[in-house]
């Protein structure tokens, strides 16, 4: 998740190590804050690879800032992980609100459209957070005393119900060739 999304800024613009940490926590730090012992490792990496290039520049007042800038083979690895994303960018809702949140970087509404089919068979598997005793049968709402556990089934619910919506609507757009 923390490559794609570094990738996926890098490919709005170049940008100095310190903001682009700023807009990655921005992105995810309500799940978790990104540190730099974990973002500079993950730069170094990818720089590595040669997906993207460090460039100095002076600093408008301190010492000299290194500009991160991706490169062409970078914005290769990027659309490639947008129209094949694993399983878990697509299950899990974190990672998927990253993908989503630079999948307009695939210039073809087909393969939108694709990566978004994916996540909607993925929600329309029944699915639930509590099963009866014998593990088999999804518990709805209505079927707990529990408020709280009640609760989380309502807003869950909703807030599936919201995003196969949306996720129906945009297939269709994109299909029509719209975007």
């Amino acid at each position: 998740m923390l490559e794609l999304a570094i990738l996926g800024f890098l490919y709005d613009a170049p940008l100095h190590g310190y903001e682009l940490r700023k807009r990655i926590t921005a992105l995810t730090g309500h799940v978790k804050p990104v540190a730099e012992s974990t973002l500079y490792p993950a730069i170094k990496r990818l720089e590595k690879a040669e997906l993207l290039e460090r460039a100095t520049q002076p600093g408008s007042v301190a010492a000299p800032r290194h500009i991160l800038t991706l490169t062409e083979e970078g914005r290769r690895e990027l659309r490639r992980r947008l129209a094949e994303p694993a399983g878990r960018d697509i299950t899990d809702e974190n990672r998927w609100f990253t993908v989503l949140a630079f999948l307009r970087h695939l210039d073809a509404p087909g393969a939108q459209a694709a990566v978004l089919r994916r996540r909607l068979a993925f929600l329309e598997e029944p699915a639930s957070f509590f099963y009866d005793y014998d593990g088999d049968q999804p518990l709805r709402a209505e079927d707990l005393d529990d408020p709280f556990r009640r609760g989380i089934l309502t807003i869950a619910r909703a807030t599936s119900r919201a995003e196969l919506a949306w996720l129906r609507a945009t297939i269709d757009s994109l299909d029509a060739g719209g975007r």
